[in-house]
């Protein structure tokens, strides 16, 4: 609540699916999931969510940063996919890139930000419009950016 009434930008991505659900019910503005992807059945330590999860951030307004971890995602093309399962369980107005890209162990799918164009034409391929590509590509986190720093 102090956050939110600070305008500051809650990010709720290495909290438990229950610590979430306690954040939705007295947020006021959205939250941000910064990095993860999704996992149908994640073990209690993991790091990716459920659909369930995805849905409990997109309710806030908020927006879910799809994470390039070379171990769940091959390329670019398969990272794009994992753009769409997001959109998919929460909505492409809450999707937008994961965040805390450097050290990851087994590396990255997306190392440098000078790749959005062929992240862009990743997305194209995987049947984004462009539309769509440009909120997970920032369009999303302005927007979530706006409310809360713009609520203070």
């Amino acid at each position: 609540r102090a956050c939110n009434r600070l305008g500051i930008v809650v990010d709720v991505a290495h909290g438990t699916r229950a610590l979430v659900q306690q954040a939705v019910a007295v947020a006021t503005r959205p939250l941000v999931l910064s990095h993860t992807s999704l996992d149908q059945a994640p073990g209690s330590r993991s790091r990716r969510i459920s659909p369930e999860h995805a849905r409990l951030v997109a309710q806030t307004g908020g927006v879910i940063g799809v994470w390039p971890v070379r171990g769940i995602f091959a390329n670019l093309a398969a990272y794009a996919d994992g753009f769409a399962r997001m959109v998919e369980a929460a909505g492409v107005d809450h999707v937008g890139i994961g965040t805390d890209m450097l050290g990851l162990p087994g590396g990255s799918v997306f190392d440098d930000y000078r790749e959005l164009p062929a992240l862009a034409a990743a997305l194209r391929t995987t049947g984004f419009a462009p539309d769509e590509i440009a909120k997970v590509l920032g369009g999303n986190y302005r927007r979530v950016f706006a409310a809360v720093v713009g609520s203070a």
